[in-house]
């Protein structure tokens, strides 16, 4: 079976309410998982949202994988030209700056924890305006940081379609596809299946996105996260709220089903990376509960390998 990382933040209540004595019992159980081999964690600016000391001191020893999604879209929030495709240049060494930052807690989780940073992902932000050469430029001086060994990947969001509201609205994959190589930057892609679907609005269509990334030779990884045309008890349509697998729990109306985790699979090829990305069920609240969400899933992906 291909490494798995794990997504914790979405299946922790740490971003809602700090407790330690709660995340420190559920990091090692999810880490404990079957075909579980590390785990993907939030970058906010530092290391961790409350307090990274604390961080620092309870990380098990497993590969990460680092996203500073929730902190691109936070800066978005503050200014909209934000991003390493920005126009803008302003917005585009901003980004590059706070990247510069991170690479430096990479460093230091690298020397002061037994984990090991594997991934590190980069987002096309800004919302509707990116620009490729932008990107290109952002991607080459971002690539030139020490990274501890890290492999650097596009994360691919939902790109900006006419007529349709956005989650992220960041580059179109060709575009990011385009930037990778026009850098010559050694830069993977990473696809997850609910923000592709988000795009495209067709479970079909995202086998065929992931195979066009496959194709491309730079596909590094493949997190499974779903999403949902209706409004459900993880919020509205098309929200990017990392929906489980549609048979784990059939009140989410999740277009990801085992039949499409199969079907992503193979289109996948010999992808060096899976990843799950799932939420807590709206009813989770002890370790326990979290732990078991989290199996269910792991189960339909392994059973789909």
């Amino acid at each position: 079976m291909t490494p798995m990382l794990l997504s914790a933040y979405p299946l922790s209540p740490a971003h809602a309410r700090w407790d330690p004595a709660f995340e420190a019992a559920l990091l090692p159980e999810l880490c404990a998982l079957p075909g579980v081999a590390g785990l993907e964690v939030p970058w906010m600016g530092a290391v961790h949202p409350h307090d990274p000391s604390w961080l620092l001191d309870h990380l098990p020893g497993v590969p990460l994988a680092i996203t500073p999604v929730p902190f691109v879209m936070r800066r978005l929030g503050e200014d909209p030209s934000y991003g390493l495709a920005s126009p803008q240049e302003a917005g585009r060494a901003a980004a590059v700056a706070d990247l510069r930052r991170m690479a430096d807690d990479v460093a230091r989780l690298t020397a002061e924890t037994a984990a090991a940073v594997a991934v590190v992902m980069l987002h096309t932000a800004p919302r509707g305006s990116g620009d490729g050469d932008a990107l290109a430029r952002s991607v080459e001086e971002v690539a030139a940081f020490d990274w501890s060994g890290a492999r650097l990947v596009i994360e691919h969001c939902d790109a900006a379609v006419p007529g349709q509201t956005p989650e992220k609205g960041f580059l179109p994959l060709a575009a990011e596809i385009a930037a990778i190589r026009s850098a010559g930057a050694p830069v993977g892609l990473w696809l997850n299946w609910g923000r592709s679907a988000i795009e495209l609005r067709d479970a079909d269509a995202v086998t065929a996105q992931i195979a066009d990334a496959a194709a491309s030779g730079l596909l590094t990884g493949l997190a499974f996260s779903g999403a949902a045309p209706v409004e459900t008890p993880y919020g509205p349509a098309w929200v990017d709220a990392h929906l489980p697998i549609a048979e784990t729990h059939p009140a989410s109306a999740s277009l990801l089903d085992a039949a499409h985790v199969r079907a992503a699979l193979r289109a996948a090829a010999d992808v060096p990376w899976i990843g799950l990305k799932v939420a807590r069920r709206p009813e989770d609240r002890t370790v326990a509960e979290v732990v078991r969400t989290a199996e269910r899933n792991l189960g339909v992906v392994r059973d789909a390998g």
